[in-house]
């Protein structure tokens, strides 16, 4: 099948080779809490090599919802990853070098169908991923606390645990409750000096999943792959 051209495209300026940042690409199947949550780690974190450069990009962000489903986004996703590893060439990048380009798909179980064939194209075309089941937000909810039991597959189980913590609640200003709209935010206070923990606890609940299908990965979410693989950052 023949590939689309990617969506956005980015001006550069040139730079010595030495210099040049690394150009992370990142594709989000949410609209509003991925790319929120990309940009506050960008503006908060801490980098594991502060003369190392990355600059991101938001590698959809004018995308339609067919387009933000787990294969669709994949496809897109290595549509760019062509397109940035021959610019990379031309500038004499090495594939082995730390500022050689990335691309990453941050997506969710959800009730998506097509996820072993997303990771499937993404590791055969080069594209990362960073998955959570059941959705983005127990990423966000391991900055508060620890959990390790099933959702059953419901995001709305792990919205509901967040949206009732009360350190999450307050970050909204709130005295009670927040609504659905505003809980897709990121606010400061949701995350501050959360990071170090949410990943240990990640791990841990991670290390229970070793079969092929991601869909049975419940709960499970490697977000902290995308925060020090791609970003370079360590803590926020």
């Amino acid at each position: 099948m023949a590939r689309t051209r990617g969506r956005e495209s980015v001006q550069r300026t040139k730079q010595p080779r030495g210099e040049r940042a690394r150009e992370v690409f990142v594709f989000t199947e949410g609209e509003v809490t991925e790319p929120e949550f990309v940009e506050w780690v960008v503006a908060n974190g801490t980098h594991a090599t502060q003369n190392h450069r990355v600059q991101h990009f938001i590698g959809n962000a004018q995308a339609s919802g067919a387009r933000r489903k787990p294969l669709p986004l994949v496809r897109d996703a290595v549509d760019k990853l062509d397109e940035v590893e021959r610019a990379a060439r031309k500038a004499g990048l090495s594939p082995e070098s730390w500022n050689w380009p990335q691309v990453w798909c941050l997506f969710d179980r959800d009730q998506h169908q097509d996820i072993p064939t997303a990771f499937a194209l993404a590791r055969r075309e080069g594209v990362h991923i960073a998955y959570s089941h059941p959705c983005f937000e127990l990423w966000r909810l391991l900055h508060l606390q620890n959990y390790t039991s099933t959702f059953g597959g419901v995001c709305d189980n792990v919205v509901d645990r967040l949206k009732n913590h009360r350190k999450f609640v307050e970050s909204y200003g709130a005295t009670s409750s927040v609504s659905p709209e505003d809980a897709k935010r990121i606010r400061p206070g949701q995350l501050d000096d959360g990071y170090k923990k949410a990943r240990q606890y990640a791990e841990r609940i991670n290390a229970q999943h070793r079969g092929p299908d991601q869909t049975r990965w419940d709960p499970y979410t490697d977000v902290w792959r995308f925060v020090e693989d791609g970003l370079g950052i360590v803590d926020y």
